[in-house]
């Protein structure tokens, strides 16, 4: 319920209608944050998008690209020559997007150590074994 009261819209049971579940899923995964931010930067190519990252795999790449495209957070530009250009870059809403990103950034880079601390010390909880 608190959830639904956050993002001020109507009620609703259906959790399509829910924008932290909707819109904040697509950008929840391993890869696309690390796109947007990249892009934000300017266009860039492929290959060069893939390099600026780093670990990503030419298929997750692909993957997370069209998946942005088709939430037009990221518009994709093809040359007709050989071998083929295609380039990327933020369309307005993921500008937007991105720029509500920075201040996550921000605290992830200050917060770092903390949370990495925090994971190696933590123990999980015994199992209770069924009654």
């Amino acid at each position: 319920m608190y959830i639904k009261q956050l993002s001020g819209l109507p009620e609703s049971d259906d959790p399509r209608d829910c924008p932290i579940r909707n819109v904040l899923d697509r950008i929840g995964d391993q890869w696309s944050l690390l796109v947007l931010l990249t892009l934000e930067r300017g266009t860039l190519r492929f290959t060069e998008l893939q390099r600026e990252i780093g670990d990503v795999s030419k298929r997750m790449l692909a993957d997370t690209l069209r998946k942005l495209e088709r939430d037009d957070f990221v518009s994709r530009k093809v040359y007709a020559s050989v071998p083929p250009k295609v380039e990327y870059q933020l369309c307005p809403l993921g500008k937007s997007l991105a720029a509500q990103l920075r201040p996550l950034v921000k605290w992830a880079t200050v917060n770092h150590e903390k949370v990495r601390t925090a994971r190696k010390i933590y123990r999980a909880p015994a199992r209770v074994a069924a009654l």
